[in-house]
Protein backbone atom coordinates (compact mmCIF):
# COMPACT_ATOMS: atom_id res chain seq x y z
CA UNK A 1 0.00 0.00 0.00
CA UNK A 2 1.30 3.48 -0.90
CA UNK A 3 2.19 6.01 1.85
CA UNK A 4 -0.64 8.35 0.88
CA UNK A 5 -3.12 5.48 1.22
CA UNK A 6 -1.76 4.60 4.67
CA UNK A 7 -2.02 8.24 5.71
CA UNK A 8 -5.63 8.51 4.51
CA UNK A 9 -6.54 5.24 6.23
CA UNK A 10 -4.93 6.29 9.51
CA UNK A 11 -6.56 9.73 9.37
CA UNK A 12 -9.95 8.06 8.93
CA UNK A 13 -9.17 5.77 11.88
CA UNK A 14 -8.43 8.83 14.06
CA UNK A 15 -11.85 10.32 13.22
CA UNK A 16 -13.64 7.01 13.86
CA UNK A 17 -12.02 6.34 17.25
CA UNK A 18 -12.67 9.96 18.27
CA UNK A 19 -16.40 9.52 17.57
CA UNK A 20 -16.38 6.10 19.22
CA UNK A 21 -14.73 7.55 22.34
CA UNK A 22 -17.47 10.17 22.60
CA UNK A 23 -20.23 7.62 22.01
CA UNK A 24 -19.12 4.99 24.54
CA UNK A 25 -19.01 5.40 28.31
CA UNK A 26 -20.74 4.63 31.58
CA UNK A 27 -23.68 6.89 30.61
CA UNK A 28 -25.37 5.36 27.54
CA UNK A 29 -25.95 7.79 24.65
CA UNK A 30 -27.32 7.20 21.18
CA UNK A 31 -25.56 8.38 18.03
CA UNK A 32 -28.28 10.99 17.50
CA UNK A 33 -27.85 12.35 21.03
CA UNK A 34 -24.08 12.61 20.54
CA UNK A 35 -24.35 14.55 17.27
CA UNK A 36 -27.05 16.81 18.73
CA UNK A 37 -24.78 17.58 21.68
CA UNK A 38 -21.84 18.32 19.35
CA UNK A 39 -24.08 20.76 17.44
CA UNK A 40 -25.06 22.48 20.70
CA UNK A 41 -28.56 21.03 20.72
CA UNK A 42 -30.39 18.38 22.73
CA UNK A 43 -30.44 17.76 26.48
CA UNK A 44 -28.22 19.90 28.74
CA UNK A 45 -26.82 16.87 30.56
CA UNK A 46 -25.99 15.16 27.27
CA UNK A 47 -24.13 18.26 26.11
CA UNK A 48 -22.15 18.36 29.34
CA UNK A 49 -21.19 14.68 29.05
CA UNK A 50 -20.20 14.95 25.40
CA UNK A 51 -18.69 18.44 25.15
CA UNK A 52 -17.20 18.93 28.62
CA UNK A 53 -16.17 15.40 29.57
CA UNK A 54 -15.76 12.99 26.66
CA UNK A 55 -14.63 15.31 23.85
CA UNK A 56 -11.61 16.82 25.67
CA UNK A 57 -10.66 13.37 26.91
CA UNK A 58 -10.73 12.00 23.34
CA UNK A 59 -8.67 14.93 22.04
CA UNK A 60 -6.19 14.46 24.89
CA UNK A 61 -5.83 10.76 24.04
CA UNK A 62 -5.00 11.64 20.42
CA UNK A 63 -2.51 14.33 21.43
CA UNK A 64 -0.71 12.32 24.11
CA UNK A 65 -0.79 9.01 22.21
CA UNK A 66 0.43 10.69 19.05
CA UNK A 67 3.13 12.60 20.94
CA UNK A 68 4.47 9.52 22.72
CA UNK A 69 4.49 7.50 19.50
CA UNK A 70 6.20 10.27 17.51
CA UNK A 71 8.77 10.73 20.29
CA UNK A 72 9.43 6.99 20.26
CA UNK A 73 10.05 7.02 16.51
CA UNK A 74 12.47 9.95 16.90
CA UNK A 75 14.37 8.33 19.79
CA UNK A 76 14.62 5.10 17.80
CA UNK A 77 16.17 7.10 14.95
CA UNK A 78 18.42 9.13 17.23
CA UNK A 79 19.75 6.12 19.14
CA UNK A 80 19.64 3.88 16.04
CA UNK A 81 17.83 1.25 18.09
CA UNK A 82 14.31 0.03 17.17
CA UNK A 83 13.67 -0.86 20.82
CA UNK A 84 14.27 2.64 22.20
CA UNK A 85 11.28 4.44 23.72
CA UNK A 86 10.50 7.89 25.20
CA UNK A 87 10.93 6.98 28.87
CA UNK A 88 14.38 5.40 28.44
CA UNK A 89 16.16 8.75 28.84
CA UNK A 90 14.97 9.52 32.38
CA UNK A 91 12.01 11.73 31.44
CA UNK A 92 9.40 9.66 33.26
CA UNK A 93 11.61 9.47 36.36
CA UNK A 94 11.99 13.23 36.52
CA UNK A 95 8.28 13.82 35.92
CA UNK A 96 7.25 11.22 38.50
CA UNK A 97 9.60 12.72 41.10
CA UNK A 98 8.17 16.20 40.52
CA UNK A 99 4.63 14.87 40.84
CA UNK A 100 5.41 12.91 44.01
CA UNK A 101 7.02 15.97 45.64
CA UNK A 102 3.93 18.06 44.81
CA UNK A 103 1.68 15.39 46.34
CA UNK A 104 3.84 15.02 49.44
CA UNK A 105 3.84 18.78 50.05
CA UNK A 106 0.05 18.92 49.66
CA UNK A 107 0.27 21.32 46.70
CA UNK A 108 -1.90 19.15 44.46
CA UNK A 109 -4.81 19.35 46.89
CA UNK A 110 -4.80 23.15 47.06
CA UNK A 111 -3.77 24.05 43.49
CA UNK A 112 -5.20 22.12 40.53
CA UNK A 113 -2.30 23.07 38.26
CA UNK A 114 0.43 22.17 40.77
CA UNK A 115 0.67 18.46 39.89
CA UNK A 116 1.11 18.81 36.09
CA UNK A 117 3.38 21.85 36.60
CA UNK A 118 5.61 19.93 39.03
CA UNK A 119 5.71 16.90 36.73
CA UNK A 120 6.65 19.07 33.75
CA UNK A 121 9.34 20.86 35.79
CA UNK A 122 10.78 17.50 36.89
CA UNK A 123 10.83 16.26 33.31
CA UNK A 124 12.58 19.45 32.14
CA UNK A 125 15.21 19.06 34.85
CA UNK A 126 15.81 15.46 33.77
CA UNK A 127 16.14 16.53 30.12
CA UNK A 128 18.72 19.22 30.94
CA UNK A 129 20.64 16.89 33.26
CA UNK A 130 20.86 14.09 30.68
CA UNK A 131 21.88 16.51 27.93
CA UNK A 132 24.54 18.03 30.18
CA UNK A 133 26.00 14.64 31.07
CA UNK A 134 25.95 13.47 27.44
CA UNK A 135 27.72 16.57 26.09
CA UNK A 136 31.44 15.92 25.58
CA UNK A 137 34.26 18.41 26.03
CA UNK A 138 33.78 19.78 22.51
CA UNK A 139 29.99 20.00 23.03
CA UNK A 140 29.23 17.06 20.77
CA UNK A 141 26.38 14.73 21.81
CA UNK A 142 27.44 11.09 21.91
CA UNK A 143 24.26 9.01 21.51
CA UNK A 144 25.82 6.08 23.39
CA UNK A 145 26.58 8.32 26.37
CA UNK A 146 23.12 9.86 25.99
CA UNK A 147 21.52 6.45 26.47
CA UNK A 148 23.67 5.59 29.48
CA UNK A 149 23.10 9.04 31.00
CA UNK A 150 19.34 8.60 30.61
CA UNK A 151 19.38 5.25 32.37
CA UNK A 152 21.50 6.57 35.26
CA UNK A 153 19.47 9.78 35.64
CA UNK A 154 16.27 7.74 35.59
CA UNK A 155 17.63 5.47 38.33
CA UNK A 156 18.60 8.53 40.40
CA UNK A 157 15.11 10.02 40.14
CA UNK A 158 13.55 6.66 41.00
CA UNK A 159 15.63 6.60 44.19
CA UNK A 160 14.54 10.18 45.01
CA UNK A 161 10.91 9.27 44.45
CA UNK A 162 11.20 6.14 46.60
CA UNK A 163 12.71 8.19 49.41
CA UNK A 164 9.88 10.76 49.31
CA UNK A 165 7.24 8.01 49.27
CA UNK A 166 8.90 6.17 52.16
CA UNK A 167 8.37 9.19 54.45
CA UNK A 168 4.89 10.07 53.13
CA UNK A 169 1.49 9.02 54.42
CA UNK A 170 -0.64 6.29 52.85
CA UNK A 171 -2.88 8.76 51.00
CA UNK A 172 0.09 10.36 49.25
CA UNK A 173 1.49 6.95 48.30
CA UNK A 174 -1.86 5.87 46.83
CA UNK A 175 -2.23 9.11 44.84
CA UNK A 176 1.32 8.77 43.52
CA UNK A 177 0.82 5.15 42.46
CA UNK A 178 -2.43 6.01 40.65
CA UNK A 179 -0.76 8.95 38.88
CA UNK A 180 2.14 6.75 37.75
CA UNK A 181 -0.34 4.27 36.22
CA UNK A 182 -1.62 7.02 33.93
CA UNK A 183 -5.14 8.35 33.44
CA UNK A 184 -7.05 10.67 31.11
CA UNK A 185 -9.84 11.19 33.65
CA UNK A 186 -8.79 14.72 34.57
CA UNK A 187 -8.77 16.01 30.99
CA UNK A 188 -10.59 19.27 30.33
CA UNK A 189 -10.37 21.89 27.59
CA UNK A 190 -7.90 24.03 29.54
CA UNK A 191 -5.50 21.11 29.89
CA UNK A 192 -6.02 20.17 26.25
CA UNK A 193 -5.07 23.68 25.11
CA UNK A 194 -1.98 23.66 27.33
CA UNK A 195 -0.81 20.32 25.93
CA UNK A 196 -1.57 21.52 22.39
CA UNK A 197 0.48 24.66 22.98
CA UNK A 198 3.53 22.56 23.89
CA UNK A 199 2.91 19.63 21.53
CA UNK A 200 1.89 21.12 18.19
CA UNK A 201 5.07 23.15 17.54
CA UNK A 202 7.20 20.15 18.60
CA UNK A 203 5.25 17.80 16.30
CA UNK A 204 5.67 20.14 13.31
CA UNK A 205 9.38 20.64 14.00
CA UNK A 206 10.05 16.90 14.44
CA UNK A 207 8.24 16.00 11.21
CA UNK A 208 10.40 18.67 9.56
CA UNK A 209 13.51 16.76 10.72
CA UNK A 210 12.52 13.67 8.71
CA UNK A 211 15.13 14.14 5.98
CA UNK A 212 18.08 14.73 8.38
CA UNK A 213 16.95 11.70 10.41
CA UNK A 214 16.99 9.63 7.23
CA UNK A 215 20.58 10.76 6.68
CA UNK A 216 21.53 9.99 10.30
CA UNK A 217 20.26 6.44 9.81
CA UNK A 218 23.04 5.95 7.26
CA UNK A 219 25.69 7.13 9.72
CA UNK A 220 26.77 10.41 11.28
CA UNK A 221 29.86 10.81 9.14
CA UNK A 222 27.98 10.13 5.91
CA UNK A 223 25.15 12.45 7.00
CA UNK A 224 27.70 15.23 7.56
CA UNK A 225 29.15 14.72 4.07
CA UNK A 226 25.64 14.93 2.62
CA UNK A 227 25.03 18.33 4.18
CA UNK A 228 23.30 17.56 7.50
CA UNK A 229 24.31 19.55 10.59
CA UNK A 230 24.62 16.38 12.66
CA UNK A 231 25.08 17.90 16.12
CA UNK A 232 22.26 20.42 15.61
CA UNK A 233 19.92 17.67 14.40
CA UNK A 234 20.73 15.42 17.37
CA UNK A 235 20.19 18.20 19.91
CA UNK A 236 16.95 19.38 18.30
CA UNK A 237 15.60 15.83 17.98
CA UNK A 238 16.40 14.98 21.60
CA UNK A 239 15.08 18.23 23.11
CA UNK A 240 11.88 18.39 21.03
CA UNK A 241 11.02 14.70 21.50
CA UNK A 242 11.71 15.02 25.23
CA UNK A 243 9.52 18.12 25.56
CA UNK A 244 6.75 16.35 23.66
CA UNK A 245 6.96 13.41 26.05
CA UNK A 246 7.15 15.70 29.08
CA UNK A 247 3.97 17.53 28.07
CA UNK A 248 2.07 14.23 27.80
CA UNK A 249 3.44 12.83 31.06
CA UNK A 250 2.63 16.03 32.94
CA UNK A 251 -1.00 15.94 31.76
CA UNK A 252 -1.80 12.23 32.04
CA UNK A 253 0.88 10.50 34.11
CA UNK A 254 3.20 7.74 32.93
CA UNK A 255 1.68 5.68 30.10
CA UNK A 256 4.03 2.98 28.89
CA UNK A 257 4.50 1.00 25.67
CA UNK A 258 2.88 3.54 23.30
CA UNK A 259 6.22 5.00 22.24
CA UNK A 260 7.73 1.53 21.84
CA UNK A 261 5.03 -0.57 20.21
CA UNK A 262 3.35 1.88 17.82
CA UNK A 263 6.36 3.28 15.89
CA UNK A 264 7.91 -0.18 15.73
CA UNK A 265 4.66 -1.56 14.24
CA UNK A 266 4.39 1.33 11.77
CA UNK A 267 8.00 0.76 10.69
CA UNK A 268 7.21 -2.86 9.88
CA UNK A 269 4.27 -1.71 7.73
CA UNK A 270 5.72 1.25 5.81
CA UNK A 271 9.50 0.96 6.17
CA UNK A 272 12.07 3.26 7.73
CA UNK A 273 11.56 6.41 5.61
CA UNK A 274 10.99 9.01 8.34
CA UNK A 275 9.10 11.30 5.97
CA UNK A 276 6.34 8.69 6.11
CA UNK A 277 7.09 7.03 9.45
CA UNK A 278 6.88 10.15 11.63
CA UNK A 279 3.40 11.45 10.65
CA UNK A 280 1.99 7.93 10.54
CA UNK A 281 3.42 7.18 13.98
CA UNK A 282 1.65 10.26 15.37
CA UNK A 283 -1.71 9.24 13.88
CA UNK A 284 -1.34 5.58 14.88
CA UNK A 285 -0.34 6.53 18.43
CA UNK A 286 -3.49 8.64 18.76
CA UNK A 287 -5.63 5.73 17.57
CA UNK A 288 -3.92 3.27 19.91
CA UNK A 289 -4.24 5.38 23.06
CA UNK A 290 -7.84 6.37 22.30
CA UNK A 291 -8.80 2.71 21.91
CA UNK A 292 -6.98 1.89 25.15
CA UNK A 293 -8.88 4.68 26.91
CA UNK A 294 -12.20 3.34 25.64
CA UNK A 295 -11.35 -0.07 27.11
CA UNK A 296 -10.19 1.54 30.38
CA UNK A 297 -13.54 3.37 30.74
CA UNK A 298 -15.85 0.54 29.71
CA UNK A 299 -14.19 -2.73 30.79
CA UNK A 300 -15.38 -2.58 34.41
CA UNK A 301 -17.85 0.32 34.13
CA UNK A 302 -18.72 2.39 36.14
CA UNK A 303 -15.23 1.92 37.64
CA UNK A 304 -12.20 2.85 35.57
CA UNK A 305 -8.98 0.93 34.97
CA UNK A 306 -5.76 3.00 34.81
CA UNK A 307 -4.90 3.40 31.16
CA UNK A 308 -1.28 2.42 31.77
CA UNK A 309 -2.52 -1.02 32.82
CA UNK A 310 -4.41 -1.41 29.52
CA UNK A 311 -1.45 -0.31 27.38
CA UNK A 312 0.79 -2.77 29.26
CA UNK A 313 -1.68 -5.65 28.85
CA UNK A 314 -1.83 -4.97 25.11
CA UNK A 315 1.74 -3.83 24.65
CA UNK A 316 3.65 -6.71 26.25
CA UNK A 317 2.23 -9.57 24.14
CA UNK A 318 2.18 -7.40 21.00
CA UNK A 319 5.81 -6.44 21.53
CA UNK A 320 6.85 -10.07 22.01
CA UNK A 321 4.94 -10.99 18.84
CA UNK A 322 6.58 -8.20 16.84
CA UNK A 323 10.01 -9.08 18.20
CA UNK A 324 9.55 -12.73 17.35
CA UNK A 325 8.35 -12.04 13.80
CA UNK A 326 11.09 -9.45 13.26
CA UNK A 327 13.84 -11.83 14.38
CA UNK A 328 12.32 -14.67 12.34
CA UNK A 329 12.43 -12.57 9.17
CA UNK A 330 16.02 -11.40 9.89
CA UNK A 331 17.68 -14.26 11.81
CA UNK A 332 21.17 -12.64 11.78
CA UNK A 333 19.97 -9.16 12.76
CA UNK A 334 20.88 -7.86 16.20
CA UNK A 335 18.73 -5.87 18.57
CA UNK A 336 20.68 -2.70 17.98
CA UNK A 337 20.93 -3.06 14.19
Amino acid sequence: MKPIAWTALMGLAVVLVFLLSILLGSAPLTTGEVFSALLGEGDVNDRRIVVDLRAPRAVMAILVGGGLSLSGAVFQALLRNPLAEPYILGISGGAATGAVVALALGLAASLSWALPAAAFAGALFAILLVLRVAATADHRVDVRVLLLAGVVVGAFFTACMSFVLSISDARTVRSAVLWMMGSLAGSDWRTVWMVTLYSLPAVIALVGLARPLNLLAIGEETAGYLGADVERVKRMAYVLASLLTAAGVAATGVIGFVGLIVPHSVRLLVGADYRVLLPLSFLAGGVFLTMADIVARTAVSPAEVPIGVITAFVGVPLFLLLLRSSMASRPDAGIGS
